[in-house]
């Protein structure tokens, strides 16, 4: 009995001694992280910034700085939802290797499979389209590409759009980044699944992982907390230009907020939507022709912040920026969402990621 309230005492002092130091410590790395964001998102009344931290699958940071509504007098909040640009592609990997688990394609199937007049597609498989090293065509570079901005297009219509534009490169000669690979792999989920990219990403990630709060981006249907991305001008700010999201699609069409985000990266830690063996090749380094290997898996930069391997992979958008850094050795997750395509938390999330693992 003596030696229980010993052990009581003893475990009374720690903390007495202890907590002060660790109270002191957090607020190090919450007045730490609020200087690296406000080195950039200054203005109060601009449009501004989502950020969080999460250690171990929960947030430890999680703060809003400037407007969501600029018209409005709205402020951000951490609850926005935010365009994602190409962190899209993320989802479109996983939805791949989900058709893949269940045995409907494989990695290494030939386009032509399933897109029989697609030229030289018996030499373009899934995997290219996904690791960027197809040589198809970006469209983003297409000079015709403001002739359909604004127009909807099946993608059907989308793959038309770029099938017969000039190659840059043999498939598998080197690594460029793409956003034609992963519309062509939106339209294979559609011809593979029997349903619309939308209602896949919907019904078998975001309702799966209870991502209540994503969607397949809109700028006419009503979305709870919508955070409206801007523009920055010589005379300053303006809302930001409409295109058709039938355009980006599966390579930067779909929306979400920080919660959720964090959702989808739990979901994918606890082999939720995949087994570990699937989702392990999305973060293995790849080969090109000449053996020369590449950071890139499928959907993710695989880099380094200080030595420690990470995951990481940004968006842009017209009006939005939006950066996610995941250390896997650490558990750690840094997010960071621009409403104003001005910013960029790029930088911004990968210092405050080397800040966690300083600090952490």
């Amino acid at each position: 009995m003596n030696k229980i309230k010993l052990n009581r005492s003893l475990l009374l002092v720690f903390m007495l001694i202890y907590t002060p130091f660790i109270n002191a410590f957090a607020q190090s790395f919450e007045t730490k992280t609020d200087r690296i964001i406000q080195s950039e998102f200054r203005d109060k009344n601009g449009p501004g910034a989502v950020f969080m931290v999460a250690k171990n699958g929960k947030p430890i940071y999680h703060k809003a700085f400037g407007k969501a509504n600029l018209e409005l007098d709205v402020n951000l909040s951490p609850e926005n939802v935010f365009q994602l640009g190409s962190m899209t592609k993320q989802f479109t990997a996983i939805a791949v290797l989900m058709l893949e688990a269940q045995g409907k394609l494989a990695t290494q199937d030939p386009i032509s499979k399933y897109i029989p007049d697609y030229p030289s597609g018996d030499q373009i498989t899934v995997h290219h389209l996904l690791t960027h090293t197809s040589g198809i065509k970006d469209f983003t570079k297409m000079k015709t590409l403001s002739e359909i901005a604004q127009k909807e297009m099946t993608p059907k219509m989308m793959v038309d759009f770029l099938k017969n534009e000039q190659p840059d490169f043999a498939p598998g000669e080197k690594f460029e980044y793409n956003n034609s690979g992963y519309v062509v792999l939106g339209y294979l989920i559609e011809l593979i699944a029997g349903i619309s990219y939308e209602d896949f990403i919907k019904h078998h990630i975001f309702e799966k992982a209870g991502m209540n709060h994503s969607y397949y981006a809109s700028d006419r249907k009503i979305i709870d907390k919508k955070a409206y991305g801007y523009h920055e001008k010589e005379y300053g700010y303006v809302n930001k230009t409409i295109i058709s999201f039938s355009i980006p699609f599966s390579s930067g069409a779909l929306m979400s907020t920080s919660a959720d985000m964090l959702k989808w990266q739990n979901a994918l830690n606890s082999n939720l939507l995949l087994n570990a063996e699937e989702t392990k090749k999305a973060f293995t380094t790849y080969k090109l022709n000449n053996g020369e290997a590449f950071t890139y898996g499928y959907g993710w930069h695989l880099k380094e912040i200080n030595g420690i391997a990470v995951r990481e992979h940004g968006g842009s958008i017209f009006g939005f920026k939006t950066m996610g850094v995941y250390i896997p050795s650490k558990d750690i997750y840094v997010i960071g969402f621009s409403n104003c395509d001005c910013h960029s938390p790029t930088q911004i999330t990968r210092d405050i990621a080397a800040l966690a693992l300083k600090l952490l």
